[in-house]
């Protein structure tokens, strides 16, 4: 990925969705200038989802996604179908393609059902229209167009816009919590398994939050951060905060004093994503697993999983080192999320840096809708290690709810003013 790129989490995403041979394919390369999806009269040409990165003006980096048609049929149709609604759960803007000559059907009215369920935005695009004898008025959520001879696609274009800058929320990593001055130490290991000469993305994002907020970062290795906090405290600068990578929890724990607020990449990702209240109420699940539990370890990535992989390694280890019980992990990443969860225990998600938050709010929301408890590999490891409550300490709103339920692992544990953890962390980590 370019240092220019936007991330694909962090874009818009505008799905087309419709019956086949409304034009849908038509329609998208109209909006986007781009021969994106391949045309033809034949009906199911668009076997599977086309996703395509780009710039819509005036709404800036968007992910356009051209989906199947939704009235598919057949066992082959039906596995299209399940794509198509899977693209939805991480849809921000969609966009519904009807042919204007045949005007809305039973299909259409599902889609837009679905849409209404879950509260996705969207607008109706009628194509064809160049058909028609008289074309009717716009409005605020319809759009005619001619995919063919270009009338009304820049409408489509400016609606779309409209729509998408309704529902984008500024939301800020860790900037709103700083003032201009403050000092941030970023802890990042650098092992084995991290992409040689770049930083991971939460990193990058953080880094760039920090800078934004007219603050400095400080980015060591927990290798010397005892020494780098030696310096700062030399020269009078206290740390507004610790943000660590949540592998090194415990290390990183003892070693920063206690009035100076510690937290992780993967919480402050949990709150980015509008999921940290409940993933510290899904933590409490952890010492309630009874032996042989299944537990989903899901990210939001793929990647080649090496030795001590934190997904299928390290938290399954430290899982059963926490409650002396052994359990089935199974693994999942990308997309392949299951839709039913109803045989898990527990899911355990990482912080879905490459995730939009409407996917991740909607896998959470289907976990609680089918009761299963899901947290976040940040505070699912700061829960083992005892130091929930004090990794919360930046929001006491969420950390309230550990009085209502989730109840940390000990407070002797969390470190004292000298930075020296209680016994439990410190036999973790021998």
């Amino acid at each position: 990925m370019s240092l220019n790129d936007t991330p694909s989490a962090e874009r818009v995403h505008i799905g087309f969705f419709g019956r086949r041979n409304a034009g849908k394919s038509s329609v998208v390369n109209a909006v986007t200038g781009q021969d994106l999806a391949v045309v033809s009269d034949t009906l199911g040409t668009t076997t599977d989802p086309v996703v395509k990165s780009m710039e819509i003006l005036p709404l800036g980096p968007v992910t356009v996604v051209d989906t199947p048609g939704f009235d598919d049929a057949g066992e082959l149709g039906e596995l299209r179908v399940q794509k198509t609604r899977k693209v939805l759960g991480s849809t921000d803007v969609a966009v519904l393609v009807v042919d204007a000559t045949t005007g809305m059907g039973a299909c259409e009215r599902q889609l837009v059902g679905l849409f209404r369920a879950q509260d996705t935005p969207y607008l109706v695009a009628y194509n064809k229209c160049d058909l028609l004898g008289e074309v009717p008025a716009n409005t605020a959520h319809e759009v005619h167009l001619s995919a063919l001879t270009g009338a009304g696609v820049f409408e489509l274009k400016e609606a779309i816009a409209r729509l998408g800058s309704a529902g984008r929320q500024e939301r800020p990593l860790v900037s709103d919590l700083l003032v201009p001055g403050d000092v941030v130490v970023l802890v990042i290991p650098i092992d084995k398994a991290a992409p040689k000469g770049r930083l991971i993305l939460p990193e990058q994002m953080m880094v760039r939050d920090v800078l934004d907020a007219g603050c400095e970062s400080v980015v060591v290795q927990q290798t010397i951060l005892a020494g780098t906090l030696e310096r700062l405290a030399a020269a009078g600068t206290k740390p507004a905060m610790v943000i660590t990578d949540s592998q090194v929890f415990s290390e990183v724990a003892r070693i920063v004093p206690a009035d100076v607020p510690l937290t992780s990449f993967s919480i402050l990702m949990a709150r980015y994503k509008g999921l940290l209240a409940s993933a510290v109420r899904g933590a409490a699940a952890i010492d309630r697993l009874p032996e042989g539990a299944r537990v989903l370890v899901s990210e939001g990535c793929t990647h080649h999983r090496q030795c001590g992989d934190i997904g299928t390694q390290k938290i399954p280890a430290w899982l059963r080192q926490h409650t002396g019980r052994d359990f089935t992990v199974e693994a999942s990443s990308g997309r392949g999320f299951p839709e039913d969860l109803t045989g898990y225990d527990l899911v355990i998600h990482c912080g879905g840096c490459m995730l939009n938050g409407r996917e991740m709010l909607r896998r959470m929301r289907e976990a609680e809708a089918q009761g299963v408890p899901m947290t976040n590999y940040g505070v699912a490891i700061a829960h083992m290690k005892g130091i929930l409550r004090r990794t919360l300490g930046l929001f006491p709103d969420v950390q309230a709810i550990l009085d209502e339920g989730v109840r940390p692992q000990a407070a002797a544990t969390q470190p004292q003013a000298t930075g020296q953890a209680g016994d439990k962390d410190r036999e973790e980590s021998e």
